[in-house]
């Protein structure tokens, strides 16, 4: 947590430096922190609405009936993501998903982009049965093609200082148990035993972290797994409707084994400022104490649909009729108001490590410094 709380009172440095620029740059600064997102379907905003044969779509009621006018943009959930809340606590809008930029004929993407795709895992085989959807290394290079742009529109030096200064946030390794390990038509669940399969995680994610950091970034959220044996999916395959404690410390072991994996890059990259927020255990508060949150119930989905081939909220679902009481919206994916909770939780967790922490010192603004099988999780 120190490492993340460090980055968060980096980021606000920078926001502070970004508002001192003087006017008249050659392109207005971005009013907070440049964010660039990468995930699944925690973290989508609508990427997958592009892919005209993806199966991990969520661009239909009664997905985002608690969004803005109620429109079902993509995100997972009947209102807005953690991501979306979280964002909200910086000051910024939320980046838009990639493929709907259009980076020859507008400046929206110099502010920050939404690469996560529905389906997506650490691993590249993971979410192979949703057909079309952006693999994080996929994600990876839409961002490269991100920074080309960028520097071809405000210059190298002035993309270089963005980038660097920008907050990744990152969100991924539950497809790889719920759609790959755990999944018994999946080869990874019965080549590897558990120990060899996180070391193949972590080494492809060491990998994707070092490509991130050549491309430019340094200061690196990284979304720790939330107990994955207590989604509904995941305890319906107990009678008891109990969570799967062995899913649930397979989930702490992958935290373990990442969080090790980002202090090490901090020890060894130059600049490097990479922290591992704690999902697992503000989710698990959620699970296991949903009335202290405002929520009645923590074991279902407010859909129903946890049973359903795919666990998603389809439009033929029937919603529960109070939704700000469950935890869960569909068989996989938190409500928004749980989603509320935890940015809340999460935000609360980072700004209190980081009083403590010391401030790093303002670097001054470069110029013009503008910014399936029956598919389940996805």
């Amino acid at each position: 947590m120190a490492a993340l709380a460090a980055l968060v009172v980096g980021i606000a440095v920078v926001a502070l430096a970004h508002c001192s620029v003087a006017a008249g740059t050659a392109a207005p600064p971005p009013k907070g922190p440049v964010t660039y997102v990468f995930g699944d379907s925690m973290s989508e905003v609508g990427n997958n609405n592009y892919f005209q044969l993806s199966l991990a779509k969520a661009n239909y009621p009664w997905y985002g009936i608690d969004y803005p006018k109620g429109v079902a943009t993509g995100r997972f959930t009947n209102g807005r993501t953690i991501g979306d809340y979280m964002d909200a606590k910086f000051g910024i809008p939320s980046p838009p998903p990639f493929l709907s930029l259009s980076m020859a004929d507008d400046d929206d993407f110099l502010t920050g982009v939404n690469f996560a795709s529905g389906g997506a895992g650490i691993l590249n085989e993971t979410g192979v049965y949703f057909v079309e959807y952006f693999s994080f290394d996929q994600q990876i290079s839409c961002f490269e093609s991100v920074k080309k742009a960028m520097i071809a529109k405000i210059g190298k030096e002035a993309a270089e200082e963005t980038v660097n200064a920008a907050m990744f946030q990152i969100g991924l390794g539950s497809n790889d148990y719920i759609n790959n390990f755990l999944q018994p038509f999946m080869a990874d669940g019965t080549t590897y035993t558990h120990d060899q399969f996180i070391r193949l995680l972590v080494a492809t994610l060491d990998r994707q972290l070092k490509r991130l950091y050549g491309l430019g970034a340094r200061k690196v959220a990284f979304n720790g797994l939330p107990p994955l044996g207590c989604i509904p999916a995941q305890r319906v395959k107990l009678a008891t409707g109990e969570c799967l404690e062995h899913v649930n410390s397979y989930a702490v072991q992958f935290n373990a084994a990442a969080k090790k994996l980002l202090d090490g890059m901090n020890a060894r990259l130059p600049g490097a400022q990479m922290g591992l927020a704690d999902c697992y255990s503000v989710v698990m508060e959620l699970i296991q104490h949903p009335q202290k949150h405002g929520f009645t119930t923590s074991d279902t989905s407010c859909c129903g649909v946890d049973t359903k081939v795919g666990g998603l909220c389809l439009p033929d679902s029937t919603p529960c009729r109070d939704r700000k009481a469950y935890v869960f919206w569909d068989a996989y994916h938190t409500s928004d108001a749980a989603n509320r909770v935890i940015a809340d939780r999460l935000w609360d967790d980072m700004t209190s490590a980081s009083a403590g922490a010391p401030a790093p010192r303002a670097r001054a603004p470069g110029p013009a410094a503008a910014p399936a099988p029956s598919p389940s999780r996805a």
